[in-house]
């Protein structure tokens, strides 16, 4: 009965049971004949003693809750509570205790998604960290390993003296690429690359791509082409040197991590207001286990075949971040030994 009541309607009923208390005892005494009493003097006690308990209930209540609730909100509320709150504040009409529940509760709920979400960061910290040191590390000690066995004296043996400086500049320009990289992805998450967008074909702009990589592509028997009825011209609106880069990165994957001696096609789909471009390959595929991470800094599904192969182990990341700043989206689908495919949309010119 008094679960959900009021602060007032509580006040109210705590009056009513005291006043209802001193008249029945008042009752008793005028039966056993200890006290005379009349039944109007009755109903002036009834309403006294009720008008009384009413009263102090209800301050002391809203004393009790206004203590209460002020710490619950010194507590739950970062900023400062304003120097005119005051237990005349409180609205007893209303049901206090359950409005300020359900405020901690909300406080809680918030604090445990920002706990969870400082953990996700935390850890996200750990592992980048990690793995930068991972990939310079490297690097690092092939060119220090170099350079100090020149300077023990290999630098005076022909036979070895250009090798190993061109193996130390190899790495060199490989933490090069790695710095550059890394600088591309914090300037695409700070929003602080400005897109040039413009109007263009996306299909040239493939061919184009197709002629820089084709003696990347012919080292490696892989044949560049476009797909069967999806080989289309399609204008796009889009920053035309960055979508350069997806295209650089995802077809030069293809031919890396493809079959020797395989197929990379280019696909185009009409979806309305936006293009889907695809890139396949026939290759050995992705481990589903690989799919879900596959966009994440430095992850490698084969970690021995990739740094074989080079790379930076950013490419895929930059992918994902240049076409998310064009309010796009980039997806992968693989089968195990029957290849894998990238896609990604853009908006029609």
């Amino acid at each position: 009965m008094f679960k959900n009541q009021t602060p007032r309607q509580l006040s109210f009923y705590i009056a009513a049971v005291s006043a209802t208390i001193v008249v029945a005892l008042l009752f008793l005494l005028e039966i056993t004949g200890l006290f005379r009493i009349s039944f109007a003097q009755i109903v002036a006690v009834f309403v006294l003693v009720f008008t009384v308990a009413f009263i102090a209930n209800f301050y002391l209540i809203r004393y009790y809750i206004f203590r209460r609730i002020k710490l619950i909100y010194k507590i739950i509320h970062r900023h400062k509570l304003p120097s005119d709150f005051k237990a005349d504040k409180i609205a007893m009409s209303r049901n206090i205790l359950d409005e300020v529940e359900r405020e901690v509760d909300e406080w809680a709920e918030k604090h445990n998604q920002d706990f969870e979400e400082l953990e996700r960061l935390a850890s996200y910290r750990r592992r980048f960290i990690g793995d930068v040191s991972h990939e310079l590390k490297t690097p690092i000690f092939n060119i220090q390993g170099f350079i100090h066995t020149l300077l023990d004296g290999a630098v005076n043996d022909p036979k070895v003296n250009m090798q190993f400086l061109q193996r130390a500049a190899k790495n060199a320009d490989r933490l090069q690429a790695i710095v550059e990289d890394l600088e591309t992805i914090n300037k695409l998450e700070a929003g602080q690359m400005v897109l040039d967008l413009r109007e263009f074909d996306i299909h040239d702009l493939t061919e184009e791509v197709f002629a820089d990589l084709e003696m990347r592509a012919e080292s490696r028997k892989v044949r560049l082409i476009f797909k069967e009825g999806a080989n289309q011209h399609f204008r796009v609106r889009a920053d035309k040197e960055n979508i350069r880069q997806v295209l650089m990165n995802l077809i030069h994957n293809s031919i890396k991590y493809g079959k020797e001696g395989g197929v990379t096609k280019v696909s185009f789909y009409d979806m309305e207001t936006f293009v889907l471009v695809e890139i396949s390959d026939n290759g050995i595929g992705i481990d589903p286990e690989h799919l879900d991470h596959l966009f994440d800094r430095f992850y490698r599904a084969d970690k021995s075949r990739s740094r074989d192969a080079g790379g930076t182990g950013l490419g895929l990341s930059i992918v994902k971040h240049i076409v998310e700043a064009h309010k796009q989206t980039v997806n992968v689908r693989s089968t195990q030994n029957q290849g894998s495919t990238f896609g990604f949309t853009l908006e029609k010119a």
